[in-house]
């Protein structure tokens, strides 16, 4: 990806400088103020998924320098439940909207057990603030209080799921290495945020009924994390939230980067885009315990389009 993006002579030694095998004082600290965590794993089959946990500030703690403990375990039906188990790679994403700061640590399971698990520091490296909407989050019920089950849609997104992709303005996206999961940690799995302006996101069907997302790619760090891995492994998984509502859409599917044509040229400030066919997604109604302020737009949004949908 850098490569064909011609960046790579520019960001292979800022790359090298600035993922870390362990974690700066600054990003333990903000991990331990968050109230949600995102984490990408992958299934049986090989294929992303993005979660969200949440807790009180404080339910996700660090040790040491190379390990995050989480007092936390995801509910039943999300994928994350049926894969979390010691060694399992997990890339885990901490986001602060109000102060748009998030910092990424990937790694693997070092112990699971009924109250949570901890995860060892394969890679650790900060992240702009660039695109996310700022947001203050309120709790609205105590965490690991019952919320509605888990409502598998398989391919094709039903109309809530569907109104929920085209009014979003933030999604997270896991992706991963072909060998993710290997000895020694040089691959693993991703989990990181998209933001634009409501509607940023693409939603038709195939000519199978599958839901098709479409996501652009903005000016970035031109690290390529999430796309690379996309080339290289062609799936990718996708969670969106409802702010107001608690609900949460979980998706995995097919995955593609267009570097050209009229769709990318018809949309603002995107450079790339990358298209998704989904291949099975959950729905969980009023899923999160917290809800969320009105959004301050990012600023990075006023040169982007949206999808005329």
């Amino acid at each position: 990806m850098q490569e064909r993006a011609g960046v790579r002579a520019q960001i292979e030694p800022i790359g090298r400088r600035i993922i870390r095998d362990h974690m700066p004082a600054q990003h333990r600290e903000l991990f331990a103020k968050l109230p949600t965590l995102l984490v990408g794993s992958l299934d049986a089959q090989r294929r992303p998924w993005a979660s969200m946990l949440a807790g009180r500030p404080g339910f996700v703690s660090s040790p040491d320098q190379r390990t995050l403990r989480i007092e936390a375990l995801p509910r039943a039906g999300d994928p994350l439940a049926a894969t979390l188990a010691v060694g399992a790679p997990l890339g885990l994403l901490g986001l602060e909207p109000a102060t748009r700061r998030r910092n990424r640590m990937n790694g693997s399971v070092l112990a699971l057990d009924a109250a949570g698990f901890s995860v060892g520091v394969e890679q650790s490296f900060g992240n702009c603030p660039q695109y996310i909407q700022a947001r203050t989050p309120q709790w609205q019920r105590e965490p690991g209080e019952p919320a509605p089950p888990i409502r598998a849609l398989g391919g094709t997104l039903d109309w809530p799921a569907q109104a929920l992709v085209r009014r979003a303005d933030t999604l997270f996206i896991a992706s991963a290495a072909p060998q993710a999961g290997a000895a020694g940690g040089a691959h693993g799995v991703d989990v990181s945020h998209r933001g634009g302006r409501p509607g940023f996101v693409g939603l038709r069907h195939d000519g199978w009924g599958r839901s098709v997302l479409t996501l652009p790619d903005f000016r970035g760090n031109n690290l390529f994390n999430t796309l690379g891995n996309i080339v290289a492994h062609a799936q990718a998984g996708v969670l969106f939230f409802d702010p107001q509502t608690g609900d949460v859409l979980q998706l995995t599917g097919t995955a593609e980067v267009l570097w050209d044509g009229a769709e990318l040229a018809a949309f603002a400030g995107a450079q790339r885009l990358v298209r998704i066919t989904v291949d099975e997604a959950f729905w969980s109604p009023a899923a999160l315990p917290l809800r969320w302020s009105e959004p301050e737009p990012a600023a990075q949004l006023q040169g982007t389009g949206v999808w005329a949908q």
